[in-house]
């Protein structure tokens, strides 16, 4: 079993969501969107290097933009075992809110 972090397993659904070149300013807009919060840039790159360690997601350098001095772009696909993971963290989800409700919730 393959542990993921609550902002782990959100940053690596958005990649296999986004599919092909996934890269960091989409990932972000995508995230910020999905959670309804500004994610910065520092705490997402943290994130995607600790999923680049665990070898869940891999990290791809592109070819620089075509503007002079442009940058290289960086892409991150899901890897085999990242495709695991995430299918633990569905089944796991799934598993812990099987039977609740909305209207069950908002009796708390």
């Amino acid at each position: 079993m393959i542990g993921l972090t609550f902002n782990e397993m959100l940053i690596l659904n958005t990649i296999w969501r986004l599919k092909e070149n996934t890269y960091g300013a989409e990932i972000r807009r995508y995230v910020s969107e999905m959670t309804h919060k500004n994610w910065n840039y520092g705490t997402m790159y943290c994130i995607l290097d600790q999923l680049v360690k665990k070898r869940i997601i891999k990290r791809i350098v592109g070819d620089p933009a075509p503007v002079r001095g442009g940058r290289k772009k960086i892409f991150y696909k899901i890897t085999p075992v990242g495709k695991k993971a995430l299918e633990e963290a569905f089944e796991i989800n799934k598993a812990l809110w099987e039977g609740f409700s909305v209207p069950e919730l908002e009796e708390v």
